[in-house]
């Protein structure tokens, strides 16, 4: 299945917001960027670096910036989806019956453009407390995969970490992504990362 077909599978899929994705990924694809699924939801890239994505959920669908925190946001409309927890990202609500402004949304995603193609970027902030420092990628697949965040929360501190630490700490963004896809079906049948190693 195409990147394209995967996304008409999403938008058919949440039938709810189907007119709401409809739109936003035309304008998505009015843009450079390149369309791709990730993490089970469309989502859009800028030399092979993630820009932004489309989400549905029960109450809303949601365009997130990855490094939304640098966009100058002068109409007000990004929000942060975990006050206190996710510093880059920004997500821009549309609730039934809003009318989505399809020239302003490109002039936000154009903005998101330039600053991914000039480095502008925050990188997560290795944590050596007990605590456990998801990776903004982590925390954008919980966003649209609940049994993925579910399965990751029985894990044991030390379990969660051993993820954190191998999808955090790779310097490229690709690879980052790959662990990250390796990552997921593990997580979901409750298997830990070192599992293999540590029962032989």
């Amino acid at each position: 299945m195409t990147a394209s077909e995967k996304v008409d599978a999403y938008i058919e899929k949440h039938a709810h917001w189907k007119d709401e994705l409809t739109t936003l990924r035309r304008v998505f694809n009015s843009t450079e960027l390149e369309e791709e699924v990730k993490w089970g939801a469309p989502s859009y890239a800028a030399n092979k670096k993630l820009v932004a994505g489309l989400g549905a959920f029960k109450h809303h669908c949601a365009i997130w910036f990855h490094q939304g925190v640098f966009l100058k946001d002068l109409s007000g409309k990004l929000k942060n989806a975990q006050e206190g927890k996710t510093k880059a990202m920004r997500q821009w609500r549309f609730e039934k019956g809003d009318e989505i402004p399809e020239s302003l949304v490109v002039n936000y995603i154009q903005e998101a453009i330039e600053n991914c193609l000039a480095g502008k970027e925050i990188k997560p902030v290795r944590n050596t407390s007990k605590n456990v420092a998801i990776p903004p990628l982590l925390k954008i697949a919980f966003d649209t995969n609940k049994e993925l965040q579910t399965a990751f929360n029985k894990f044991t501190p030390g379990k969660q970490r051993e993820y954190c630490e191998f999808i955090g700490s790779a310097k490229q963004e690709a690879t980052k992504l790959r662990r990250l896809e390796k990552s997921i079906p593990m997580i979901i049948n409750g298997i830990g990362l070192n599992d293999k190693y540590k029962n032989c």
